[in-house]
């Protein structure tokens, strides 16, 4: 309420803030920079066997999940999932990149229940990882603008997200959108990805063109500048 500005990363955020008394909200949608080129690029042909055998994924489809191991990204919700897709033949492995409190009772949970589910700790190769990956995976209970939605669309690896906060505004429809905390609804989404070449490729040309809309960094740099310079201009002498 005392703020002369608010800006905020979503449409629901700037919502929020105009209820909640803001005199002036914005949004300031911030996106990840898109994928720049080294100037001697790694062969994504010979880095994804590589990584894939790494993490025990030779021959089986790849879950790639990324974040914090806390409550609200809804990883007890993926593993209820991770029963069903113990019955697919070759079984997906999925992988959990990242650290938090819950470790110890995620890791307890993959040993006494047999779930096809990898805890990697935190990496610095998230996007090396995506392009290895066959789905990104995104149970969260909340989200803004995710970087994990942001990276699998600009690597191009389909997502299955949960249909929260500032997400269906982010990914439109370049993704698949689940209910938070229905592990039915999150292991039918991957299942059909699965089954489906097609649908997934579908979800990668989309990703793209979905991405392409985002503001780059300039964009939002710019549009911060614009506001002190609006609010500057407006301070008297």
């Amino acid at each position: 309420k005392a703020a002369t500005v608010v800006l905020g990363t979503t449409s629901a955020l700037v919502d929020r803030a105009r209820r909640t008394g803001a005199r002036d909200a914005r949004l300031a949608a911030v996106s990840l920079p898109g994928p720049r080129t080294s100037p001697v690029p790694d062969d994504p042909d010979r880095l994804r066997p590589k990584i894939r055998a790494e993490l025990g994924a030779t021959g089986r489809p790849l879950l790639i999940a990324v974040g914090s191991l806390e409550r609200h990204r809804g990883y007890d919700v993926l593993l209820d999932a991770a029963h069903a897709w113990r019955r697919l033949d070759p079984v997906p492995l999925v992988v959990l990149a990242g650290e938090g409190s819950l470790r110890g009772e995620l890791q307890r949970r993959i040993e006494e229940e047999e779930l096809p589910v990898r805890l990697i700790g935190r990496r610095d190769d998230i996007t090396d990882l995506l392009a290895a990956a066959d789905i990104a995976l995104l149970p969260s209970r909340w989200e803004s603008r995710s970087p994990l939605a942001q990276e699998a669309l600009h690597a191009r690896v389909p997502l299955v997200a949960t249909e929260v906060g500032g997400i269906p505004e982010l990914v439109g429809d370049a993704a698949e959108l689940v209910p938070y905390g229905n592990a039915r609804a999150l292991a039918d989404a991957v299942v059909r990805l699965l089954d489906d070449p097609d649908r997934r490729e579908l979800l990668r040309e989309r990703g793209v063109r979905q991405a392409a809309t985002w503001p780059t960094e300039d964009q939002t740099v710019a549009q911060v500048l614009s506001v002190y310079d609006e609010l500057t201009q407006l301070r008297p002498l």
